[in-house]
């Protein structure tokens, strides 16, 4: 039995091994943060691509993630959002967090409610970004830098200095050649491996006009953004 132990700790560390030279083989180095009016010029036309307007004018998104285990209905008008995470309910309140609310499970002690809403919060701002991220790049706290691609075309990346839950992130947006994005390179803190690119490509036109995505791929995983919807 020890014997055998001593093989598993040992293909364990082979494991770990490989997994960190395929890290560093992977990694790519941030592009430096050099803010410009081109950038901002270029934020402005994918914006425009997008139909920001339309977006803007949504008062309601619905969508999941998680394989649906985080289930959301956000009213952008009143700044509330009703989530569903498993089997706890929440009504979020993204103006006033400190007036958010547990609806289910009853009978909790005051710091298990306050833990519960600090995950919703924490879910609600991942969860989101994978939902309009793109309508976020000119958003307060943010600087934009112009970075030139591998092929020669022009590629934005946004870093954003305050906000969300973790600050300090940067997205590089690739565009296609009409300037619509169709993926985003990451270095965030989350994951220790820059440069690693999901797909922005499976777009819904909504309701209400604003294009929202139904899915991305990051490498062999694909996340699914459930039933999304944008009303008024």
């Amino acid at each position: 039995m020890r014997k055998f132990f001593k093989w598993i700790g040992v293909l364990l560390l082979v494991l770990l091994v490989v997994l960190g030279i395929l890290g560093l083989i992977i990694h790519e180095k941030q592009p430096a943060i050099n803010p410009s009016k081109e950038a901002d010029i270029l934020a402005q036309e994918m914006l425009t691509r997008l139909n920001h307007t339309a977006y803007k004018n949504t008062r309601h998104l619905e969508w999941s993630f998680q394989n649906g285990k985080n289930k959301y209905q956000w009213d952008k008008k009143k700044g509330l959002v009703q989530m569903t995470m498993g089997d706890t309910k929440l009504l979020l309140n993204l103006s006033f967090p400190q007036k958010s609310k547990v609806l289910a499970p009853k009978n909790l002690q005051k710091t298990e409610k306050q833990e519960l809403i600090a995950k919703g919060i924490a879910n609600f701002n991942n969860d989101s970004f994978w939902l309009v991220a793109p309508y976020k790049v000119l958003d307060k706290g943010t600087k934009r830098t112009m970075v030139e691609l591998e092929d020669g075309s022009k590629g934005l990346m946004v870093t954003y200095m305050e906000g969300g839950s973790t600050p300090g992130d940067s997205y590089l947006w690739i565009l296609d050649e009409n300037g619509f994005p169709k993926s985003f390179k990451m270095w965030v803190s989350i994951i220790p491996i820059g440069g690693l690119e999901a797909t922005w490509d499976d777009w819904l036109v909504t309701e209400s006009g604003a294009f929202l995505p139904k899915s991305h791929k990051l490498g062999p995983f694909n996340l699914n953004m459930g039933n999304v919807a944008g009303h008024n």
